[in-house]
Formats: structure tokens, sequence, C-alpha cells
């Protein structure tokens, strides 16, 4: 009688009887661990160094505004004048954010282990981005909450109060077109380039580099050429919307009655990069 070849050991496998999540579960936990990453949450102190500090300088412009307010009665720093204040820090965030979020996952070849699960190309893609988006919009968020908080302590009257609520929620979505815009872009340039740092030294060229154009534009483009000389410029085009939809602040507007073209290159702008970003990762195999 010959002895079996081999045994097969119980090793007590069970099949997964729980819950099964589903997709949405699988989107949503790549939003917050991507929203994590670009704060630097769950990773190294020197990760944290860089989003806190453009975080607390631009916390700092908001408290001297703050400051400034309280004691003079004056008000230094509208809520939709912090954007332009701050706009390089919001270029330098998003420069070292994009790549952070993508690029390293391309370059080190980890996408096929997510397309593995229940997560399309499309919803990952469109994850990643509106990560971006949320922590560009939360770093002006905070500041103008601070804003706003000081301004509501610094006037008399539920009146006056809700004067400074309709100042306070145009900011706020004045902000979201900002994070919008170049979160977009940057993600779009960042999803292209798999070395973080070319990819962020191109999403600063992409701004800053189209910002002389304006200025020449400007200068020699009489009337009509200044007002939409800012269309050339991703640094300069949600300005434009911002002056149209809630005005100047009394002073004269920029961009004349071109406010409506400002609106529709903003949304053409906009879509063109978040197609482009889904088709990117669409055309990758699982």
């Amino acid at each position: 009688m010959t002895e079996p070849a081999g045994v097969i050991h119980d090793i007590g496998y069970q099949r997964y009887q729980g819950e099964r999540l589903g997709r949405r579960y699988v989107v949503s936990s790549l939003w917050t661990h991507s929203l994590r990453t670009a704060y630097g949450f769950g990773r190294t102190a020197k990760a944290k160094i860089f989003p806190w500090l453009v975080a607390g300088l631009i916390l700092s412009v908001a408290v001297v505004g703050v400051v400034i307010r309280a004691v003079t009665g004056e008000v230094a720093i509208s809520y939709l004048a912090l954007p332009e204040g701050i706009y390089p820090l919001l270029i330098l965030f998003a420069a070292v954010v994009a790549p952070e979020l993508v690029s390293r996952e391309l370059r080190t070849g980890v996408l096929s282990l997510y397309f593995s699960r229940p997560l399309s190309q499309t919803e990952y893609a469109l994850a990643k981005l509106a990560a971006l988006v949320a922590a560009l919009w939360l770093l002006l968020a905070g500041p103008l909450l601070l804003l706003f908080l000081g301004g509501v302590f610094s006037v008399d009257g539920w009146s006056a109060v809700w004067d400074e609520i309709g100042d306070f929620v145009p900011g706020l979505l004045h902000a979201g077109i900002h994070a919008l815009l170049i979160g977009s872009i940057a993600l779009l340039i960042a999803s292209l380039i798999g070395r973080r740092a070319v990819a962020a030294g191109a999403i600063v060229a992409a701004f800053l580099m189209t910002t002389p154009v304006v200025v020449v534009l400007s200068e020699v483009g009489g009337d009509t050429g200044s007002q939409l000389a800012g269309l050339f410029s991703p640094s300069t085009i949600g300005f434009g919307v911002r002056d149209w939809l809630f005005g100047t602040d009394g002073e004269e507007s920029m961009i004349g009655d071109y406010g409506p073209v400002y609106g529709l290159v903003t949304l053409a702008l906009v879509g063109a990069c978040v197609g482009l970003l889904v088709l990117r990762y669409r055309r990758m195999r699982a």
C-alpha cells in the first residue's frame, strides 16, 4: 500500500460574510486619504512642514487683518481680496501637493492595484481632484472664517452681523472658484509627469509664465485689450470672475462688460482640464 504524496491541511479559511461597503466607500476612503496626504496627516513630520507653513502664513495675514480692524475699525483685508494677496502661496501649495497625490503613484506603478478593486479610473481621477480642490479651499476658508469672527466682534447690532455674513459668503464662493481652477490645472499637469520635482516646476510655470502676457496685452491692447488681457493667464481669470459676480468694492472694474466672457472661459478651462484628466486615466489599463 503506497503512502499519500501530500496532505491537505485545514487552516480554518472562511469566506467573508460581513457587509460589502461597495464603491462609494472606496471612493470616499480614497478622497479622505488624499486630503489627509495634502496636509501631511499620517506621514512623517517632514511631510507636514510645507503645507502647515503655508497655512500658517495665510493665517497670519488674516490675524493682521483682524487686529487692524479691531484697533482702527477699518477693513484692511476684505473677504474677496484675500485670495489675491496670497495667490503665490496657493500656487506653491498646489505645485507641491498635486504631484504628491498622483506623481508618486504613477512612478511606482501601483495604479494597477487601485484599479483591481471596485474603483474605476474615472472615480480615481475625480476623487484625487476633489481632494486637491478641498485642500485648497480649506486653505482659504480657515483664514476667511477668522476674518469673519473678527468682523462679527467688531460690529454692533444684528443688522451689522447680517451684513458681515453677506460679505463672508461671497468670499467662500470666490475661494471655491480659485480652488477649482487651480486644482484642476495643477492635477492635470501632475498626472502627466511622474517625477514630482519636474511636475512642481511645470505647475508653477503654467501659472507664472503666462502673467507677463497679461501685462503686455494690458499695455498695448487699448481699452478692449486691457479688459480681455486677464483671459490669457489662469492667475487672473479667477479675479475677472470675481469682479463680474461680486463686484470690486467700489473700484472701477478692470474687465468692463466682459464678465460673462470670463465666466465662460473659466467653465471651459475647468471642463477641459477635468475631461483631459479623466481621459488620461481611462487610457490606463486596470
